[in-house]
């Protein structure tokens, strides 16, 4: 993922690192004029599925003819993915033909950065509070871009937590979403899910409904689901608002998967459609239908819009002949989801089939876990790449190497490439040879920078 095009502003934030507040983003905000007072929002936080969520809203949304604004982290392939707008049915269907449809342009994003520097400085000199992160100054810069656009509703999701992300300088959101839940950046949030889950619930507003994953489908311990679901009603009942559980058995176990690589599933009696594969982003379509329908969104709007969402590398099928899966998990809960998932895609027809990995991780996660994940599930990983993501943070390709072989003992057929676009190319080669099914994972940061390198090798093959 280059950040060639990173303002040096952002750059040069970056040392600053993660500091949970608001008293930053408020002054700097205040410094603007507080554009975020001036278009309609929809505020989403959790540990999973969050921008599956954000990616379901807005292109609801943007299927209700609405010009909709959208902010995510982090970015996949460009910086300026993390900022985006989607006007109306016709900008989504452009945005599906070409994904970097209704980015922020370099021109704007250089624009608004030159204006938010100019009020950091100020900020900063005047002695209000001292130097804002590198998160706190591209939430400043969205919310300038998207206020000067006129856009009808933004679509937030919260970089880290909930109740002191700079996103939560938002007031009057039309609705606020938890997604599912898991022991995320406990050095930060807390030690306890309960913790955490305050934390996620801290962007619940007076005034504005929440809707929330149903914590009986969270791939949760059974007395963490019930330590979820009371925290997130308390933590409601403080605020004196509505709270909606979504979820089901019947809608989770209606889901059909289809050989055109789609998943069918039913809730409330309606059949929705959707490209967004796996029985956890059942759970996550169903929170967003809740929550457009707290908006105020028709019928059948949702029902297109659910159908037209795509997400990248969220167990995005590249090529169906040879099979190639892209997915960004980057935990346990994740892996348990992608390999239940793989073992359903096109038909069930991936079950039992040989698996090569294409595998980058960062040092701090669950490595033990994610590998362990994939085996519960009955992935028959039979080979695997190693590589280093582009990131500081990475595993070398030697030792993650090393943790595969413990769980799957393949040596004769595992690879450490510390390159990730030699290694990509490497376990696209050996695909292409035996027909395994090659799944890219592990980290956001490796899907990321390896995508586009995978579809060109794909393109080149089938011309």
């Amino acid at each position: 993922m280059s950040d060639s095009k990173v303002p040096d502003l952002l750059q040069g934030a970056l040392k600053f690192g993660i500091k949970p507040g608001l008293e930053r983003i408020t002054n700097l905000m205040n410094l603007l004029g507080n554009p975020q007072d001036s278009f309609k929002s929809v505020h989403i936080a959790g540990t999973n599925g969050k921008g599956s969520v954000a990616t379901f809203i807005s292109s609801v949304m943007a299927a209700n003819d609405m010009k909709v604004g959208v902010f995510t982290s982090p970015y996949l392939e460009r910086f300026t993915e993390r900022i985006r707008i989607l006007d109306g049915k016709k900008g989504l269907m452009d945005f599906i033909a070409d994904d970097s449809t209704g980015e922020i342009s370099q021109a704007d994003l250089d624009k608004y950065s030159g204006m938010v520097k100019k009020a950091r400085e100020k900020m900063v000199s005047e002695g209000l509070c001292d130097e804002p992160t590198e998160f706190e100054l591209i939430t400043a810069i969205c919310f300038l871009y998207f206020a000067d656009m006129k856009v009808d509703v933004a679509v937030l999701e919260v970089g880290l937590g909930g109740r002191l992300d700079s996103t939560n300088v938002i007031k009057d959101p039309m609705v606020t979403v938890v997604t599912a839940m898991g022991l995320d950046h406990t050095g930060v949030l807390g030690n306890t899910i309960s913790e955490i889950t305050a934390e996620k619930a801290g962007i619940f507003k007076e005034g504005s409904p929440a809707v929330c994953f149903d914590p009986d489908f969270m791939i949760l311990p059974e007395e963490m689901k019930g330590d979820v679901r009371s925290t997130l009603i308390s933590k409601a009942s403080e605020k004196n608002i509505d709270i909606t559980f979504a979820g089901n058995k019947d809608s989770f176990n209606s889901a059909r998967f289809t050989m055109d690589g789609m998943m069918e599933f039913t809730y409330d009696g309606i059949t929705y459609k959707t490209a967004l594969n796996g029985r956890h982003q059942i759970g996550n379509a169903v929170t967003s239908i809740e929550a457009c329908r707290k908006c105020g969104i028709p019928e059948d709007a949702i029902k297109e819009g659910i159908a037209l969402a795509r997400w990248k590398s969220r167990a995005e099928i590249l090529s169906i002949e040879p099979t190639i899966i892209i997915d960004g998990g980057h935990n346990p809960q994740g892996a348990q989801s992608l390999g239940e998932t793989m073992n359903e895609m096109l038909g069930g027809s991936l079950r039992g089939k040989p698996v090569r990995l294409l595998m980058g991780v960062m040092a701090d996660k669950d490595v033990s876990g994610i590998l362990e994940a994939y085996k519960a599930c009955g992935l028959n990983i039979r080979s695997a790449v190693t590589v280093m993501p582009d990131n500081p943070r990475s595993e070398p390709a030697d030792v993650l190497a090393q943790k595969i072989n413990y769980v799957y003992n393949i040596s004769d057929d595992l690879t450490a490439c510390q390159n990730a676009l030699e290694g990509t190319k490497l376990a696209y080669e050996k695909t292409v040879k035996d027909g395994y099914v090659l799944l890219a994972t592990g980290s956001l940061y490796l899907t990321g920078q390896i995508r586009a390198t995978l579809k060109g090798l794909i393109e080149c093959t089938t011309i």
